[in-house]
């Protein structure tokens, strides 16, 4: 590891343990680090985010992009990151994706959207919707494992490659030969699938996720 590495890992350190790990295990493995919350509170935790500025996203946002659903749903999907709509109106998955996202899950799993939890990878949306960088993703990712944390679910499901990548740690491994797997991820599974912008692109792939789909319900 080099010194400029170092100091990387260490700025990453101090930001998890401000926001309350009091644990962290460097290495890729499918356990998220153990989460202390002060007071318990999805509200706390998403009022602390509004005045983030750990990366560079925070300088072009309209709006954070917390999420949303029921704060003790069974169920919670995980996209990539907020597009032009999620920037505008501060919620997740209310585009094009997000109304195919809704479809699937009142059609195929037969719950209401809003019995779900809805998040993403990073809070804030990237330039032209590209991928997230990895500092990107290192400054929000605490947030989100507190999310996590908080909301509890039984089954997470990881809509696409990069929500996939950064919840595992695994970067090896692409989205065509996971998808569908039941992984265990702490005490809940995660079950990874394309994400809805692919299934717009790609509309033959609607058949897999429909697939992966069951394969959650069957897990309920």
């Amino acid at each position: 590891m080099t010194h400029i590495e170092k100091i990387h890992f260490l700025h990453q350190l101090y930001q998890y343990r401000a926001l309350g790990f009091n644990y962290i295990k460097h290495e890729r493995n499918l356990t998220p680090p153990s989460v202390v919350v002060s007071d318990g509170s999805l509200q706390t935790l998403e009022k602390s985010l509004l005045a983030c500025q750990l990366c560079a996203l925070a300088k072009c946002r309209k709006k954070v992009v917390f999420g949303e659903g029921n704060p003790s749903a069974s169920i919670m999907f995980i996209g990539e990151g907020p597009g032009a709509s999620e920037d505008e109106s501060g919620r997740p998955f209310v585009g094009r994706a997000g109304q195919l996202l809704t479809k699937i899950i009142e059609n195929v799993l037969h719950v209401k959207r809003s019995e779900v939890y809805i998040a993403n990878i990073v809070k804030c949306r990237p330039p032209k919707n590209r991928v997230p960088f990895p500092e990107e993703v290192d400054a929000c990712k605490p947030f989100l494992l507190q999310q996590i944390a908080q909301i509890n679910p039984r089954i997470i499901v990881a809509l696409g490659s990069t929500s996939y990548h950064h919840l595992t740690g695994e970067f090896d491994s692409k989205i065509t030969q996971v998808r569908g797997q039941v992984i265990a991820f702490g005490d809940a599974k995660l079950v990874p699938t394309y994400h809805p912008s692919f299934l717009l692109r790609n509309p033959s792939a609607k058949k897999e996720v429909y697939l992966d789909m069951l394969k959650v319900k069957s897990l309920l």
